[in-house]
């Protein structure tokens, strides 16, 4: 059997080569693709990462797609000029492969108070940064971490006013008031019933609790899901993002072996 350049064939013991077919790839941004860093606005793919995805964009006839709690627009002026299908929000908002952008409408008078009232809390206590997502607002505290039980608190104030329409999603030293009902599960779940996605092994990869919904997604279509780093457990896992860029490179090797 001849094996398509970047199928991640021997990844996994017990996968069966022609069950596998041909794969298509989820994956994380921040901690996964990219070290994090302590202001999000500050991150930036480099040349090297921007052609390595775009190659297997290429090699895989598009089945590539970004799963991360950022914007969509976020997420294009990180890669620039790259444009891949995308979901935003934690799954909020989605670019399919023909770029179709899907997104529900939601307006909430209650979020405007929430953003005011989160960024006066911001304000006052030195190294918060509040992300205002339009839909969604998180707030960070990276640069201070002996305020998260402040975060905490000014974070549960505001979802009492928001909930059930907003939830409140824990990461990594940061907390996000989101939309309710989306997750990055339901953004892979829709990808897997689109083209190029559909029929393909489905291959997750992300490094925070924010991505168990999506190894449970793969899992369920018999796929493979890939912890980076330590902060969350899968059934496979890489240690940093410069193991995860070696990974992927290897899946364009015709030789190369992705185990």
């Amino acid at each position: 059997m001849t094996r398509p350049p970047w199928v991640p064939l021997g990844l996994t013991p017990g996968i069966d080569p022609t069950v596998a077919g041909r794969a298509c790839l989820f994956v994380d941004v921040d901690g996964t693709l990219v070290d994090f860093v302590d202001r999000p606005e500050a991150v930036l793919a480099d040349a090297a990462l921007i052609a390595l995805l775009g190659e297997l964009f290429e090699a895989s006839g598009g089945a590539v797609a970004l799963i991360s709690g950022r914007t969509i627009d976020a997420l294009d002026a990180i890669f620039a000029p790259l444009r891949l299908p995308a979901a935003g929000l934690h799954g909020f908002e989605r670019r399919d492969a023909s770029h179709h952008l899907h997104r529900d409408s939601i307006y909430s008078v209650q979020l405007n108070q929430a953003r005011a009232h989160l960024g006066a809390v911001a304000a006052r206590h030195p190294g918060l940064q509040l992300e205002d997502k339009r839909y969604a607002l998180a707030l960070h505290f990276r640069r201070a971490p002996q305020a998260e039980p402040v975060v905490w608190r000014a974070m549960a104030a505001a979802l009492a006013k928001l909930a059930p329409r907003f939830e409140l999603l824990s990461g990594d030293r940061v907390l996000e008031i989101k939309p309710t009902g989306y997750s990055k599960a339901t953004a892979v779940e829709a990808y897997l019933e689109e083209r190029p996605f559909q029929g393909r092994m489905p291959v997750y990869l992300g490094d925070d609790v924010t991505d168990l919904d999506g190894f449970e997604a793969v899992r369920r279509q018999h796929g493979v899901d890939i912890a980076v780093g330590g902060r969350v457990s899968a059934r496979w896992s890489l240690a940093a993002p410069a193991a995860v860029r070696a990974w992927l490179r290897s899946l364009l090797e015709p030789n190369g072996d992705p185990a």
